[in-house]
């Protein structure tokens, strides 16, 4: 591999103990470069007989070891340096025969006992995969893909004697059809879930064993599911999935971050006699297992503790007690630990694990009620957690709102006017209902960072995900036997648990073989009651209730009749003029079961050159009533 026995030999800690393990004829092949390499290869291949040295034998394996294709990375030369004791410059990305070697030696040493093995569930041989690492793979792959273009392209010129030029070489065809297969295909590729407020931020902070290159739910061993000590601060230990993907998706601790090289930073206060007030440490997993980390809550609420006090602590992975002044680091929250949904609970230290982490899943599938209310009881997380879910309108200036609007609110400050959009029954990704509503009259005047109006499942600036009901624990005549559960008819009637939701329903229309599609109004064997909302064009107005099985979008597709269908005056006409006669088929896009509702928005997409591959496509968005009804879920796991 281009190193003789002595540059070995002379490049490894314990060379005496390297020979002992080979056996005579080990050493007798080992003595010669040709036999070396020779054996090498016969091992790594896996051949039988007696293969024949050669260089490209040599060359084979220097490419495969030695060169681009074994590229460790920045990460991976950090790692290779920080686990060998190695100075090898970062930017040298590629295996080097100098690691083979440390490894060599490292493995000696734990074969006598000196070293410790690596956890590989510890959190410090983990890393962090963002989103754009893996578009970093796909560019690179999409590049692969250009240059076989290219190429492709050139031969070809030069085949038929051409002159390729830049334009006819690079094309962003590779490029497009890499991307759009990734976010298409791929599977950590997700729609966002926006049911509430606290769905986007916590389905944004999800961490993931699976996917391309990781574990999968049927494979993945109890081991690497459980909680790790180095999870402390970094991810929560309650709120993950539930079902056969239980421990391998978790989500990010509340104030937990993502470091330069990929790993979970967690944030701590020094504790320390020359250290004047609050110093504020973020530390990797492979840096915080050195100090005594003191795990009491006390301490971030208490400053005037007795230095005598023993308090639980953390160190090198195992939980200790010590005494106060043998603390090296504190926590800076009692909530550090656990994600934003779990922080959402209140009394979560006095609840059972199994309920905190289905009440935790619970708060997801909460759905955004037409009249929002403030908990009484909270956590105080509720204004920072409809903060940073971007639901709320921020003013951005401050000045005088010299105009308010449901659409828009105007505002006039330093001699500018900036106009501030609202959101107006816009639908989300989980078909709820999003809006925004106005908090501030016109006339007042405000500061930036001032909330101008509220959100879906917001009041006063704070998440409100549901209702604050006076509940009775007590048999009601068998109707709550075991986990059914009695509400008053106040809840339906006075709309106390009515919420909005926004369906949406799409048709397109083709160029067939028999000619295009139309859309129309006037469609033959439909009763008028149908097709009361359609307008001239074929499509349901604007504003419109609609009942179930309305016409929403009249459409017709011709198609050929058959020959027995015609009668025989059709047949002998046909026969004289040679006039084939088509007829059409009632294709209309009909409002289904339970779809009934107000129709707030239709859109009719036409693109330019319509063909089968540019299709027209109208979008029809109903607006729905639901009130609360036998089956749907009124309360989660934590009120048990």
């Amino acid at each position: 591999m281009g190193s003789n026995l002595k540059e070995i030999l002379d490049n490894v800690c314990y060379p005496e103990i390297l020979l002992s393990f080979l056996n005579d004829k080990e050493k007798q092949n080992f003595g010669s470069k040709k036999n070396a390499i020779l054996e090498f290869y016969q091992q790594f291949a896996c051949v039988g007989g007696d293969p024949v040295f050669s260089e490209s034998l040599c060359k084979e394996l220097q490419k495969k070891f030695f060169q681009q294709k074994c590229e460790l990375g920045r990460i991976g030369r950090r790692n290779m340096n920080r686990r060998l004791n190695l100075d090898i410059p970062q930017n040298n990305t590629f295996l080097l025969p100098r690691d083979i070697l440390a490894a060599t030696d490292h493995l000696i040493g734990m074969k006598f006992g000196m070293g410790t093995l690596d956890d590989m569930n510890h959190l410090k041989n983990k890393r962090i995969r963002s989103v754009a690492d893996l578009l970093q793979d796909q560019f690179g792959l999409a590049l692969v893909r250009l240059e076989h273009v290219v190429r492709g392209t050139i031969y070809g010129a030069i085949r038929h004697k051409l002159i390729p030029t830049p334009h006819n070489l690079v094309t962003s065809t590779p490029l497009t059809t890499t991307y759009e297969s990734f976010f298409g295909l791929h599977p950590l590729s997700q729609v966002l879930d926006r049911t509430n407020p606290l769905t986007q931020i916590v389905h944004a902070r999800k961490l993931s064993y699976l996917g391309p290159g990781g574990l999968t739910g049927r494979t993945a061993s109890f081991r690497i599911r459980d909680i790790h000590p180095s999870h402390y601060g970094r991810i929560c230990p309650i709120d993950t999935s539930e079902g056969i993907n239980v421990g391998l998706i978790g989500s990010l601790a509340i104030h937990a971050r993502i470091g330069f090289w990929g790993s979970l930073e967690s944030p701590f206060y020094q504790i320390s006699e020359r250290v004047t007030g609050l110093q504020l440490l973020f530390l990797s997993p492979s840096e915080d297992e050195y100090y005594m980390v003191s795990a009491v809550n006390s301490l971030a609420l208490n400053q005037g503790i007795q230095e005598e006090q023993v308090v639980p602590a953390r160190y090198r992975q195992e939980f200790l007690t010590i005494a106060w002044e043998q603390a090296h680091l504190r926590s800076i929250f009692p909530f550090q630990y656990f994600s934003i949904g779990a922080s959402l609970i209140p009394f979560i230290e006095h609840n059972d694990a199994n309920r905190a982490l289905m009440s935790s899943n619970m708060q997801r599938q909460a759905v955004p009620l037409s009249k929002s209310e403030k908990c009484i009881v909270g956590t105080g997380l509720e204004r920072q957690a409809a903060l940073d879910s971007g639901v709320l309108a921020i003013v951005e200036h401050e000045g005088k709102i010299i105009y308010t609007d449901t659409d828009k609110i105007i505002l006039s400050g330093n001699g500018d006017t900036h106009s501030i959009p609202l959101v107006l029954y816009q639908r989300s990704n989980k078909n709820t209902c999003m809006h925004q509503n106005p908090r501030i009259p016109g006339g007042k005047c405000i500061k930036k960072g001032q909330i101008l109006a509220d959100g879906a499942a917001t009041v006063g600036g704070e998440l409100a995900l549901g209702k604050n009901v006076l509940v009775a624990y007590m048999p009601w005549e068998g109707y709550n036997f075991e986990d059914a559960v009695l509400i008053s008819e106040r809840l339906v009637y006075e709309d106390i648990y009515t919420s909005f939701h926004i369906r949406k329903y799409e048709i397109q229309t083709y160029v067939t073989s028999q000619g295009p599609e139309r859309v129309t109004s006037e469609i033959p064997h439909l009763e008028a009651h149908l097709l009361r909302n359609l307008d001239k064009n074929g499509i349901v107005g604007l504003g419109s209730w609609v009942e179930t099985g309305d016409i929403l979008v009249g459409k017709l597709t011709p198609q050929m009749a058959k020959e027995s269908s015609y009668a025989p005056e059709d047949r002998l006409l046909r026969a004289i003029l040679g006039i084939q006669v088509s007829t059409s088929k009632e294709t209309c896009l009909k409002l289904p079961i339970g779809g009934r509702g107000r129709v707030i928005d239709v859109r009719w997409i036409q693109k330019k050159g319509g063909s089968n591959y540019n299709p027209e496509t109208i979008h029809i968005y109903i607006l729905q009533k639901r009130e609360i009804k036998v089956g749907d879920k009124v309360a989660g796991e934590t009120w048990k």
